[in-house]
């Protein structure tokens, strides 16, 4: 019996959007009682970013909201997820709110909602305040209770009208990228003190979706964490070892806490003197039921014992302009896994998912990009797939509406659907735009 098509395979309601961040997109880095954030003071060390940018102008979104709103509603999507900044809420992560910081905010939900378009904001997508960093930042416990009290006030402004609230986004990148290998603000370079960030992240998330629903949360709750399915290079047992370490690094690290109230023996075991200092109770604030589990995929990670780097392009395998594999399969492979290791996991998201190209721009300014098309498409595919094997799928928001500041690349690679000419601020839907708004309007038939 043939599948039906891709478009027919998903309920009709099911949810689809596009994502951003607010440090990627807004600009106006210095306006509206605005305070610095890391990514703010990172982007100002030299070599830090690849071309020496940084996120004061970005997509100047800030100044062009009510367009945006309208691009966005154009591809007929029926989600938008974005962040919220949280040094323009409160520019020092303490002390006194900025009364007109979530203004900006309150504008964007109310558009989104005028255009039938639902809210899901993420309250932390690593632009903490600078303030909070001079104060020790992640792997000072006090953070923990900054973070509630910023949540608080977020939610008592925006909670009724948004749809989910996202505590953090990948903590993995905050904890791993930031304070261990320093790649990202704040450049930090200590195993001990990742550890113990990534502790101070999940028992903030636990705690603040205790005080959400204290204060009578209407939205639904939950995290994003980015996540891989973990192969080894061969059949070995050295290799199947290896890969079974991988994924309890990085999946279980962050997934055993949250669903099952305790971290991977074997992770604690060999992090040794480095592992994080944990209170009574702190455990079973952070496994807080949650609504929602949001997952960003882009690629598997394929391991070997010796330690070799597996490029997917020195195999001979199809890479973004990241050198990350497009493996589709992966995807399945991951949602599947999560299913079940963790019974009673609560509705899935795939949050971010997308691929850097470099863009072939034609005649009249048309950009045609093929590769992200068909990423896009053996991905949601690749959701169907996850879908069939009982995984409890509820929505898939692709990475990302335009191009932005791609973090330590800066503007050299590109993610969006929409192009985005920096020197002009002119926004041009590509052909995956295109592609996208079809295949929903194919889905809503």
């Amino acid at each position: 019996m043939p599948q039906r098509p891709l478009h027919h395979q998903f309920p009709s309601d099911f949810v689809w959007g596009v994502a951003t961040s607010s440090f990627q997109i807004e600009g106006a880095a210095h306006e509206g009682g605005k305070g610095e954030s890391i990514w703010d003071r990172f982007c100002r060390q030299p070599g830090a970013i690849a071309d020496a940018s940084n996120g004061d102008i970005a997509c100047d979104h800030f100044h062009r909201l009510e367009s945006d709103l309208d691009l966005i509603a154009s591809l007929g999507v029926n989600c938008y997820r974005f962040s919220i900044s949280w040094p323009r809420v409160q520019a020092l992560g303490h002390g006194e709110f900025n009364p007109g910081g979530l203004d900006f905010y309150e504008r964007l939900v109310d558009g989104l909602k005028a255009r039938g378009i639902r809210a899901f904001a993420t309250l932390n997508h690593w632009d903490l305040p600078q303030g909070l960093q001079e104060r020790g930042g992640w792997n000072d416990r006090d953070t923990v209770h900054r973070f509630v009290d910023y949540a608080r006030h977020v939610q008592a402004r925006l909670g009724d009208r948004l749809d989910g609230i996202t505590t953090h986004n990948e903590p993995w990148v905050v904890a791993v990228l930031g304070h261990e290998q320093g790649s990202f603000a704040p450049g930090i370079r200590s195993r001990r003190t990742a550890a113990q960030v990534c502790h101070h992240l999940l028992l903030s998330h636990g705690l603040a979706l205790q005080a959400l629903r204290a204060d009578g949360a209407k939205a639904r709750l939950g995290i994003v964490l980015n996540l891989s399915s973990c192969v080894p290079a061969t059949a070995m047992p050295e290799d199947i070892a290896a890969a079974a370490m991988a994924d309890a690094r990085g999946r279980r690290w962050y997934a055993d806490p949250l669903f099952k109230g305790r971290y991977p023996g074997e992770v604690l075991a060999e992090l040794g003197g480095d592992a994080p200092a944990v209170q009574p109770g702190d455990m079973a604030a952070i496994a807080q039921p949650m609504d929602y589990l949001g997952v960003n995929y882009y690629t598997r990670t394929v391991v070997s014992a010796g330690g070799e780097a597996w490029g997917a392009r020195e195999r001979g395998l199809p890479v973004t302009d990241m050198d990350w594999e497009v493996y589709a399969p992966g995807l399945t492979d991951l949602l599947v896994l999560l299913h079940r290791d963790y019974p009673g996991l609560p509705p899935v998201y795939v949050t971010e998912n997308g691929g850097a190209f470099k863009d072939a721009t034609l005649a009249r300014g048309r950009v045609q990009d093929d590769d992200r098309i068909a990423y896009l498409r053996e991905h949601i595919a690749a959701v169907a797939a996850a879908m069939r094997q009982g995984v409890p799928m509820a929505g898939y928001m692709v990475w990302s509406l335009m191009d932005n500041f791609e973090w330590a690349s800066g503007y050299l690679k590109r993610f969006g659907i929409v192009h985005v000419d920096y020197a002009t601020q002119k926004r041009t839907p590509k052909a995956s735009a295109e592609w996208y708004r079809d295949f929903l309007t194919a889905w809503r038939g």
